[in-house]
């Protein structure tokens, strides 16, 4: 069992930033790519963000690329989502996934609430 915990979350003004952590836990060998989605209130799951334990392989929706940054520090166990100028519409929970392949996790957090202000 790995286990996931999503930190970071918050209030912020549109134009702001944020940086999301996610800390892993239990046997974290048997993942090999973490993470992030979101989900605002009457809306689908949306992926944001994808990124190998190495480091060597990211993938980004279009609605973030350029705005948010995925990292991993395999050190700490923990991935990161770097978001910079926020918006509305980047109101939602945040949540942090772990697994085999981006096709497929596992392991999912209990989301961190991102409410972003005009």
């Amino acid at each position: 069992q790995v286990q996931l915990v999503e930190s970071g979350g918050g209030l912020v003004q549109a134009g702001g930033s944020l940086r999301l952590s996610c800390a892993a836990s239990g046997r974290t060998s048997s993942t090999y790519v973490m993470g992030w989605f979101r989900q605002a209130p009457g809306q689908e799951r949306e992926s944001l963000a994808a990124i190998s334990r190495s480091g060597a392989s990211t993938y980004y929706a279009d609605s973030v690329k350029g705005r948010f940054t995925i990292s991993m520090d395999n050190a700490k166990n923990t991935a990161y989502l770097q978001m910079n100028s926020l918006n509305r519409e980047d109101t939602a929970v945040y949540h942090c996934a772990a697994g085999i392949m981006s096709s497929d996790y596992k392991y999912w957090g209990q989301g961190t609430q991102v409410t972003v202000s005009s």
